[in-house]
Parts: structure tokens; sequence; C-alpha cells
């Protein structure tokens, strides 16, 4: 069986002295130990969390380093973070609960479930479209902002009336924050539920994992804040659906951890948890 492994963590390169890495880990996996304590003394991480499940045991379980730029606050065994795109792994299960039950066929139309996605010829698109990101609504044919974004209302029937940028399972192009919306918007109109509170009462209460898609405020006084990394751009052509996708919209790392994001169901970029809940 391969491992479940998962690591989680901010970061912004400054090398700094030894770093303590505390937790467990197996014998055998002696090394994923050296290398994370390796990348936290070199300034590589500033701080992160790593897990490794085989075989259904937690054979690593470390954590390490510190949350702030001023190494002042540690890292601690119950810090969670923002993990960004591993939301979309969290999302997909719920959708995949509901196929194994037999609530959704992942070769039905989504129309099916969600009729006014019929809309502007999406009326052949399958759910396992929107699983795959080979929909073709990778961003929205409008210009939205990060208040659209926390309005489900709105950019889920946004989706709905466009029509796709590619015929649908014909090619494949990362949907990076639409994908929670639709299959999100799939698993309400089946089940009645948002996709976070379908998630946190049927897949993390029943394995009791510390993983939330609209944080509680119970939680906040355990995140770490997302410190961004030095600027780049690699994008390319300004004008590329690449670029739209990726800043339709931009979010800044202020607006990120600012209180409405976080109680927010963003179900493909906002979810916070560790190494440990997203190992298990």
């Amino acid at each position: 069986m391969t491992p479940s492994i998962a690591c989680v963590g901010s970061a912004r390169l400054r090398v700094v002295g030894p770093v303590i890495v505390n937790g467990a880990c197996d014998e055998r996996f002696a090394t994923v130990k050296q290398a994370m304590a390796s990348n936290l003394t070199s300034g590589a991480d500033l701080g992160c969390s790593v897990a490794v499940v085989h075989e259904g045991e937690l054979v690593v379980d470390l954590w390490g380093g510190h949350i702030d730029e001023a190494r002042l606050l540690p890292w601690s065994r119950d810090t969670v973070t923002c993990v960004f795109s591993t939301t979309k792994v969290m999302t997909a299960l719920c959708m995949l609960v509901l196929a194994d039950r037999g609530d959704v066929d992942l070769h039905a139309p989504v129309a099916h479930y969600w009729p006014e996605f019929a809309d502007a010829g999406k009326d052949r698109v399958e759910l396992r479209h929107i699983l795959s990101h080979t929909a073709g609504l990778p961003t929205w044919s409008e210009t939205v902002s990060v208040d659209d974004l926390l309005d489900w209302e709105r950019v889920t029937s946004l989706l709905a009336a466009q029509p796709p940028c590619w015929e649908p399972g014909t090619a494949m192009g990362y949907h990076a924050v639409t994908y929670g919306y639709l299959v999100g918007e799939v698993v309400r109109r089946v089940t009645g539920q948002s996709v976070g509170r379908f998630f946190a009462d049927e897949i993390a209460a029943p394995v009791d994992v510390d993983f939330h898609i609209g944080t509680p405020e119970s939680v906040d006084p355990r995140i770490a804040p997302v410190i961004p990394p030095e600027p780049g751009d690699d994008l390319g052509d300004p004008d590329s659906l690449a670029r739209r996708v990726f800043t339709n919209p931009a979010v800044s790392p202020q607006e990120l951890m600012s209180t409405a994001f976080r109680r927010a169901e963003i179900p493909a970029a906002n979810g916070v948890g560790n190494a440990r809940s997203c190992s298990r």
C-alpha cells in the first residue's frame, strides 16, 4: 500500500540556526525527519508539520519551526494553517462518499442534480468532468472580486450561466478556485448541506480529524498565518487563460487571513488543517 504523506506549512527563505523537530517518527522513516530538520534549519521552511500514514498506522507525526517571521512563536502539535488546494482533496472526498452510497452517479450530467447548470451548452457536462478539471470552467467569464468569493449564490450562479471554455471532457485545465464551487454545489443540491458542513459531519467527525472548510472561531488561536513567498510572476502571457484563472480574483495574504475568508466555505482553496489531519 502506498503511504499517505502530507506536509503543510508556510515558508520564506532565510538562513537560521538549528531547529528542534518535535513529535514521533518510526525509525524506518528517519530520513523524513532529517529532511524536515534540514529544511527548517536552512530556512527553506519557516514552520511546518509532516505526517505519514502507512498501512493504516501513523508512522510519522512531526512538527517544528515557527509560525511567525520573527521566530518567536513555535509551531505546536495542534497548529493548523490554510492548506490551499489540498482542500480540493477533501471536497472531492465528499462527492466520492455520495457516489459510494449511490446518491450520485459520476457519469450523470451535473444538470441532473443542478438544473440551472444546463445553460449555455453545458447539459452534457458530467460529474466526472467537474471532479477531473475537464469541465471547461477553470475561471469565471465575468470579473469577480474577493467579496464575490464569499457569496456562494453569486459565484455558483455565474458558473451555471456561462459557457465552457472548451468542449467538456476533451481537455484538462486546472480549475483553481471554481472546482470547489462546482463540486460543492452538487453536494449541496443532493444533501441539503453545504460542502463544509457535510465534510465536518460525514468525514472529519467519524475519524476525528482537525480539518475545516469554513473554520469556526474556536480554531482561530491555533492558525498559523500565511506568510507570502518572495514576489514573482510565472503566469506567462498577460492575456492568457492561465493568468485569468489565478488572478480572477487575486487574493492577498491579508485577505486570506481575514475573519470573513476563514468563516467562508471556499472548497478549493481555504481549508484549514495540519499534516496529521490531511494524512488521516
